[in-house]
């Protein structure tokens, strides 16, 4: 009988840790938004799922469409989501009402801001300075707009010498185009494929001036995760990082491979205008001086100090958050796995 007990005893341990085991190998499960609707500047996560490098890393992503940069903080905060793509010049305008809550950025992808002031090459804009007594359109809710008072004080613009219309985010390159506005404050990402497919040509036919080039030096989009998800799974973060990184260099190096994924997310995607999206976006917005010096993913810490009191003052925040509420790299891959790749269109 105590032979029989012992071999019982012997047989629960075993089972027990069995089903240890089982638990500790179940995939740590992952809702990620994106910032917007499906574009080829998302290629890269479809890639990682499609790839099995999120699998490999022991996740189940679940991958939806966006409502907007800044909305991916709140559906964060919200816990619908873990991690996403968003903005991290709105987390920055989080931490102060609603310290803990707020997610962290942990791998920044646009290191150049896409915000800018588009207008005609042939028109009455010929700089920054030109504001002042111009027609200036803009969606009321679009971050180019809430940053341009701190752009026009910068640049010694007199603000309420420039004529607002708010507008349509559709109808601000035909407004523009139609003489209504002088120039609209935009999202270079969606405004410049927004020309191509026009039959325009973005870089020939109109005039693009860059926040980042006239004092307002912002990071922009990147992977964001909850507090939860950082504390509770670390290595889910970084295992999450490593399949996105190794992803965003596969995919600007395989492009046509890339956007083909994507139909079977979205039928109605324009394969050729998302093709030149991604390599336009890599190339304007990722793959900079800064990106090429600490790798894809990193931030400068006296830049992000600098961008944080910026924001602080342009939305007039009650505290400046510091930057460790803001950004932690602790998650990244090594430096030599983030290195751009050289691109050849």
């Amino acid at each position: 009988m105590h032979r029989f007990l012992s071999a019982l005893a012997i047989t629960s341990c075993l089972l027990a840790s069995a089903t240890t085991a089982v638990a500790a190998a179940e995939p740590v499960k992952i809702k990620f938004t994106l910032d917007w609707k499906l574009q080829g500047i998302h290629a890269w996560y479809y890639w990682a799922k499609a790839k099995g490098y999120f699998t490999a890393e022991n996740l189940d992503v679940r991958i939806d469409q966006g409502e907007g940069s800044a909305a991916t903080v709140t559906r964060i905060m919200s816990g619908a989501y873990d991690a996403g793509f968003g903005d991290i010049n709105a987390i920055i305008q989080n931490p102060a009402a609603k310290p803990g809550e707020t997610p962290v950025m942990v791998y920044m992808i646009y290191s150049k801001a896409p915000f800018a002031l588009l207008t005609r090459a042939n028109g009455p804009i010929k700089s920054v300075k030109d504001l002042e007594g111009s027609r200036l359109g803009s969606p009321a809710g679009g971050a180019s707009f809430k940053l341009l008072p701190l752009l026009a004080e910068q640049n010694g613009i007199d603000y309420g010498k420039i004529s607002i219309t708010q507008l349509s985010p559709s109808l601000q390159e035909q407004m523009l185009l139609q003489g209504q506005v002088d120039t609209v404050a935009v999202f270079t990402a969606t405004s410049y494929m927004n020309l191509v497919s026009l039959k325009l040509d973005p870089d020939k036919d109109f005039r693009w001036m860059y926040y980042s080039d006239l004092g307002l030096d912002l990071y922009s989009n990147g992977i964001m995760v909850s507090p939860k998800l950082a504390t509770e799974h670390p290595e889910a973060v970084k295992g999450l990082l490593r399949a996105i990184n190794r992803s965003l260099k596969e995919t600007v190096a395989n492009p046509d491979a890339a956007i083909d994924l994507l139909p079977g997310e979205e039928p109605l995607i324009n394969k050729d205008i998302e093709r030149r999206r991604l390599l336009y976006v890599y190339g304007t917005l990722i793959d900079t001086p800064e990106a090429r010096e600490l790798g894809i993913g990193d931030v400068s810490d006296i830049r992000l100090k600098s961008a944080i009191a910026t924001i602080a003052t342009s939305f007039e925040l009650s505290r400046q958050p510091p930057p460790s509420d803001i950004f932690d790299r602790s998650f990244l891959p090594a430096r030599a796995d983030r290195i751009p790749p050289v691109i050849v269109p």
